[in-house]
């Protein structure tokens, strides 16, 4: 084994492991996406006072923020939550796309690979075509939808888990990625269907398939934050299988790697934390390519690297898009998946044109 470590090429120069000076970086621009999207809105707030009020929350400390009792409660009974919010689903999402690239070994996979948001998008319409949403509009984030579009990404993950397996185990990478094609067009036709059925509902759909972070307090944060943890600790526990997995399977079995079993489960784990990340937020495109592609060139390659870096770097990617979202067209709210597709259209064609390998 050490001569396999020492004698492959692949292993010649061993990726560098995370710097200290990256992570502080990435806890940084969270704490900077924080400042940011509470003091920003409507209702402009000084930095220096919204920090000084954020520390209020911490045990045992005590500032004069000079904000009053109003500015205060937006503070942290509106702002606060919805950059919470979008720490956590950005975070889980560019952790997911990190993933499923390493997973894949396609540069181009991210988080609706395995068909997550055609059943996310199939299971909201048929709850709000059928009348499941009592008075109708899904900005509100009442519990039916969530809990719909939760269901519906790990069923379509499920469907294309299966029918991969069916199209044949030697070939669980290029199997998985058509199965989830298959997967995502069959449910896209239901989604259709259902739409020219009910033609009534396709505005407020819309308004949950662009994606928002609109939140009324802390519920939608906490019904995420355990499948954060959980899709967290499972992932960057195996991120070094990532780079085993890397340079081939053969390989990775001489090193004592099962492959197919970590990948499966690095790929059970990333698509229950895009499920919890889509059931509170809608379909918010592009982040799982953007962030850990950002992170490849600047910091490494490595996956050691990568997917803490991702977790980082995209929480605070999404508040920042999160804000905007809300100020560019105010006192309208731009849907914060259309400004993700803006800045990820381009950037998916950079990505396009400079991969080195496709999938075969």
């Amino acid at each position: 084994m050490q001569e396999a470590l020492t004698r492959g090429p692949s292993f010649a120069q061993r990726p560098a492991g995370l710097r200290p000076g990256w992570l502080a970086a990435g806890v940084a621009a969270v704490l900077v996406a924080l400042v940011a999207g509470v003091s920003l809105g409507p209702v402009s707030l000084p930095p220096g006072s919204v920090a000084a009020e954020l520390l209020n929350l911490l045990p045992g400390v005590r500032l004069d923020s000079g904000l009053s009792e109003r500015e205060i409660a937006i503070v942290t009974e509106l702002r606060l939550p919805r950059v919470v919010l979008g720490l956590l689903v950005g975070g889980l999402l560019a952790l997911a796309g990190g993933c499923y690239q390493g997973v894949f070994r396609n540069p181009l996979a991210d988080p609706y690979l395995l068909g997550v948001a055609a059943g996310a998008g199939l299971a909201v319409t048929a709850v709000i075509s059928l009348g499941a949403v009592a008075g109708g509009a899904p900005t509100g984030l009442p519990l039916t939808v969530p809990l719909a579009a939760f269901v519906g990404s790990l069923g379509a993950v499920a469907m294309t888990y299966l029918l991969g397996v069916a199209g044949g185990r030697g070939r669980s990478t290029a199997t998985l990625i058509l199965a989830g094609v298959a997967v995502s067009a069959f449910l896209s036709a239901g989604q259709t269907y259902l739409l020219q059925r009910n033609s009534d509902s396709i505005q407020q759909v819309y308004s949950w398939l662009l994606g928002r972070l609109a939140t009324a307090g802390w519920h939608d944060v906490r019904l995420v934050l355990p499948y954060f943890l959980l899709t967290t600790v499972v992932v960057l526990l195996h991120r070094r299988e990532l780079d085993v997995l890397s340079v081939g399977d053969d390989e990775a079995r001489s090193l004592g790697l099962h492959p197919q079993r970590s990948r499966y489960l690095l790929i059970a784990a990333a698509s229950l934390g895009t499920a919890a990340a889509v059931s509170a937020s809608g379909l918010i495109g592009f982040v799982g390519i953007i962030v850990p592609h950002t992170v490849r060139l600047l910091a490494g390659s490595s996956y050691r690297v990568i997917l803490p870096l991702s977790l980082l770097f995209g929480g605070a990617f999404l508040a920042l898009t999160d804000v905007v979202a809300r100020t560019a067209a105010a006192p309208a709210e731009v849907p914060i998946g259309v400004v993700t597709a803006l800045l990820g259209g381009p950037f998916f064609v950079l990505v396009l044109r400079t991969a080195r390998r496709v999938l075969t």
